[in-house]
């Protein structure tokens, strides 16, 4: 409430006086003044004493003064931006105060006791009469300079308020936005509009406790004379061109609403619209049209409201929150961790991921790109026009992100990035966790739905080490092994049949999504999604889920040592070197034509980390084996010489590959209790499957991984094989020499879909001899490799000796199991062997409990050549023993003599290959075997079997 005057009349000691004497002590007063103003300058000391006026003077001069100030500001607001006709209004109001008549009129209103009060408050008004115009003398009586000035500026806050006013109601604010619907437009003028109306408005303008703005730009109720400067909420030149060419690096802070002198400017990117409409509770706002795409309006706003925008294109509305409205959703502690290379869930902070953000539903976008000069995102939600969509950079991190309102899952995506040479590249996501079906290949917004159902299994399976627990391996080409069925529907068949054949663990070749099946998976362009051929992610994780309720572990190759050039995919992901080595003969892998992982930078090193872990904590996989460990390990990896370039030590070895393969192993291990590593390691590097913190005799820490695939057992056992029984005693030590270096590792014994592709011959084609002879054989060698020290592993198809080597283009040949084929029972055969191999297995602890121990194995006879017989024990934890024999001849031995150990009284056998029901002769020894006390090959007693041809038979203490 405006205080009351002290008083609405004239002071009471002085006597009244008639109105023309009023008004020719005026004109003196005036006469005066003007005398004054050229007469010579007093000295500062001789106005101080100056003689006090009476109050008749003091109207006069205050009337004079008045005009001078008013004629002074008019003069200025001649020179100001503002509009021809706000100064006449303001000319209009100075012209009405002119006369000493006016002036004492306006002095009985607003009293002097007022005057008075405002000049010891010290007002804005008081200073601004201090700043004289050059040449003028100050007015000597203070008390009417400042009523002068104070009334002077009431006036021309009554003219600003006046011309704010107008112009809202001609609705031609300075950014040109149209403000829908007028009583909202006129609410936000209002205090404006009081504020001038108020007596004494000079009272008004002292009190207000913040200025408030107006839609031209200018502070309601200000003492300042001159209005503010009008500010347009449009981009300049530099921005926009930033914005089109994709270079900008933080449009948050230019683009969305943000607080300017004048109000709130709104600033809107969105090519193709054809307006852009703000709209906050009951205000509706049309920005500008300011050209390819930019939209932009100035409201009179003291601060940022909520606000949602309408998007105008043809034949359309789109009624959205602004992207530009939003925090970074990534917090410092990611960022940090990204830097470091550290971030183990790093696939929790990247990529596309459905989120509610301050309140709103939408997906935050993320990448890593560090030389990208800008990256948008494009996708289905936008037309697959990345322009409207310009990503943050955040800092040094090298990640760019965005929170895209109302966009969720199921939608297409791609970054696009401009390169360092400002050609733009589009990209699928590197941390996508769905893509379309190739040959498609957009990212895929998706979130997990799934709600797992293996909790008993995922409590069960750290109780033993993998090491040291039976371990049989169905290796699975998931698109071949039933074409066209899904993930789902393979949950419903594969299963069941691992579980009836008896295998603890299934292999799946590549799940990770690739452009080629021709790769079989081995060219990886989605490292973090399942492939789509099968179905989505959570399909997959289905899979997974009932494999472990059928008692089934899941492992999965996976592939760290390269990746293929797409232009799409990873090379050269942000117009440089990034994923790869910037060495040309470091990245380019010399077999495969691919690319190889640059290993010594720390995100590389970190997005594939976080890969392996990834995949065991989201879709419970319960192994890895890691694929083409070997090339990843040296430096001359199928490269001549002069085309590598030697370590720092002036080895061979990938140092930077090597401190890759323990981190992972360690991280893997460390945050994912009972899953193994297995490496596809093919030399003789020195602790594979030792501890990363154990120095092998080297230098080097062990690598860390659980198993090792034994590719020199699978080699030459094969060649061995492979070889007319007359001619195998030339190569007896092909099938005795890994029991050298049995101990080294922790192996597994692979006979996996390498050996059974691009003209090798399936399994039992490397077999020689006919029919009958080749099947004969691969039983005996089955039984061979699982009574041999090590883990086991078998190829999809071999189990039922499949004749064909398999082709991802139709797979198994499962017809040869139909009842109605003619030789149906031969591959019965085969198959009910595996599952007799894997029954007994499970059940014998000698097969499995100390594999990486010498004390679990013992020769017999190793070196029976020209019999083409092998005889070993193993032994359980407890000392239980398993007797092995093989005959690789095709001759039945009768009373073949054998030692054996005097503390087992008797034998039975436990297994044999030759019998009829797996399709042998039925050459068996159905009776108890019993020890002699006759000495025979080293030991204090002997026994006598009968050995069938090509056959291998397991005996075990009766």
């Amino acid at each position: 409430m405006t205080p009351r005057p002290t008083s609405s009349g004239s002071d009471p000691k002085t006597p009244k006086k008639t109105a023309e004497e009023r008004a020719v002590k005026a004109a003196k007063a005036v006469k005066k003044v003007a005398e004054k103003a050229v007469a010579p300058k007093k000295a500062p000391a001789a106005r101080k004493t100056a003689e006090k006026p009476t109050p008749e003077k003091a109207v006069t001069k205050k009337a004079v003064t008045k005009k001078a100030v008013a004629q002074k500001a008019v003069t200025k607001k001649a020179v100001t931006k503002k509009a021809v006709a706000k100064e006449a209004v303001a000319e209009k109001a100075v012209a009405k105060k002119a006369t000493p008549e006016k002036a004492v009129a306006r002095k009985a209103a607003a009293g002097e006791g007022t005057a008075k009060k405002a000049a010891a408050k010290k007002s804005p008004a008081k200073k601004a009469v201090a700043k004289k115009a050059p040449g003028q003398e100050p007015v000597a009586d203070q008390a009417a300079a400042q009523e002068a000035v104070a009334d002077q500026a009431a006036a021309q806050e009554a003219v600003a308020a006046k011309a704010v006013t107008t112009k809202a109601a001609a609705k031609k604010a300075t950014t040109a936005g149209k403000i829908t619907p007028a009583p909202a437009a006129a609410k936000k003028a209002a205090p404006a509009k009081a504020a001038a109306k108020k007596a004494p408005a000079r009272k008004a303008a002292a009190k207000r406790a913040a200025p408030e703005t107006t839609s031209v730009g200018t502070t309601a109720g200000s003492p300042t004379p001159a209005p503010a400067p009008e500010v347009s909420a449009a981009l300049d030149a530099g921005e926009r061109e930033r914005l089109l060419a994709g270079t900008h690096h933080d449009p948050h802070t230019v683009l969305g609403a943000h607080l300017v002198p004048g109000g709130v400017a709104f600033r809107v990117f969105r090519p193709y619209a054809l307006a852009v409409t703000v709209v906050a509770g009951e205000l509706r706002a049309e920005l500008n049209d300011d050209g390819d795409g930019f939209f932009s309006g100035l409201l009179p706003l003291a601060e940022v409201p909520a606000y949602r925008l309408l998007v105008t294109y043809e034949g359309t509305v789109q009624d959205t929150e602004d992207a530009y409205a939003f925090l970074p959703t990534l917090g410092e502690l990611d960022l940090h961790l990204i830097g470091e290379g550290r971030h183990e869930q790093l696939w929790t902070v990247l990529g596309a991921h459905p989120m509610t953000h301050q309140g709103v539903a939408g997906t935050r976008f993320s990448v890593w790109a560090p030389n990208a000069r800008g990256v948008h995102v494009a996708g289905t939600f936008n037309f697959w026009d990345g322009t409207g969509h310009p990503m943050r950079s955040l800092g040094s991190s090298g990640v760019w992100e965005l929170f895209l309102p109302e966009v969720g899952e199921g939608e297409l995506y791609k970054f696009q990035i401009t390169r360092p040479d400002g050609s733009k590249t589009l990209r699928a996501d590197p941390l996508a966790r769905r893509t379309q079906a190739p040959p498609d290949t957009s990212s895929i917004v998706t979130a997990s739905h799934h709600e797992w159902q293996d909790e008993e299994w995922l409590s069960r399976r750290a109780e033993l080490p993998a090491h040291k627990a039976p371990f049989s391996v169905y290796e699975v080409h998931l698109p071949s092994w039933r074409p066209s069925l899904t993930y789902r529907q393979l949950a419903e068949q594969l299963p069941a049949y691992v579980r009836d054949l008896g295998f603890t663990h299934v292999e799946l070749m590549p799940i990770a999504e690739h452009p080629f099946g021709g790769s079989w998976g081995y060219q990886v362009t989605g490292f973090y999604a399942p492939t789509a051929r099968l179905g989505t992610p959570d399909d997959f994780r289905y899979l997974v889920d009932a494999l472990h309720q059928a008692g089934i572990g899941v492992l999965m190759d996976w592939v760290p040592a390269h990746f293929p050039r797409d232009d799409w995919a990873l090379a050269e992901f942000d117009g440089r070197p990034l994923y790869e080595h910037e060495d040309p003969l470091r990245s380019a892998h010399p077999d495969w034509g691919t690319l190889e992982f640059d290993y010594g930078r720390r995100e590389v090193r970190n997005f594939l980390v976080a890969n392996a872990v990834y995949w065991c904590e989201e879709f419970h996989i319960d192994g890895l084996r890691v694929d083409a460990v070997a090339s990843m390990l040296y430096l001359d990896y199928s490269r001549e010489p002069g085309q590598w370039v030697p370590n720092e030590h002036g080895g061979r070895e990938n140092l930077d590959a090597v401190a890759f393969l323990q981190e992972m192993n360690a991280t893997v291990y460390r945050r994912v209790p009972g899953v193994v590593t297995i490496a596809e390691e093919s030399t003789a590097w020195d602790g594979v499957t030792r501890a990363t913190h154990h120095r092998g005799p080297g230098g080097f820490g062990g690598l860390g991984f659980g198993l090792k695939w034994n590719m020199g057992w699978m080699h030459d056992s094969l060649d061995y094989m492979s070889h007319e029984p007359v001619y195998r005693k030339y190569h007896h030590n092909e099938m005795t020499f890994s029991m050298v270096y049995a101990y080294s590792e922790n192996y597994v014994l692979p006979i996996s879909h390498d050996e059974v592709v691009h003209g090798k011959r399936s399994l039992v084609s490397k077999m020689p001899g006919d029919w009958w002879q080749q099947r004969a054989n691969l039983r005996a060698y089955l039984a061979f490799m699982w009574a041999h020290p090590g883990k086991q592993l078998l190829f999809m198809g071999q189990e039922f000796a499949q004749g064909a080597e398999w082709s991802e283009a139709h797979g198994p040949d499962w017809w040869l199991l139909d009842p109605g084929y003619g030789a149906q029972a031969d591959h019965r055969g085969v198959q009910d062997l595996v599952r007799d191999l894997n029954t007994v297995y499970r059940h014998t602890p000698a097969l499995w409990q100390q594999d990486i121990d010498p004390a679990g194995f013992e020769w017999i006879v190793g070196d029976a050549a020209e019999d083409n017989v092998f005889a070993f024990l193993r032994f359980a934890a407890d000392g239980s023993p398993l007797l092995a024999v093989s005959n690789l001849s095709p001759v039945v031995r009768q009373d073949y003599r054998l030692g054996a150990p005097d503390d087992v009284p008797a034998w039975h056998e436990y297994l044999n290959t030759d019998i009829g029901k797996y399709g042998g002769g039925g050459v068996t020894n159905a009776d108890v075997i019993k020890p002699e006390p006759q000495g025979w090959h080293g030991r204090p007693a002997s026994i006598r079997l009968t050995l069938p041809p090509l056959a291998t038979i397991w005996l075990r203490p009766a």
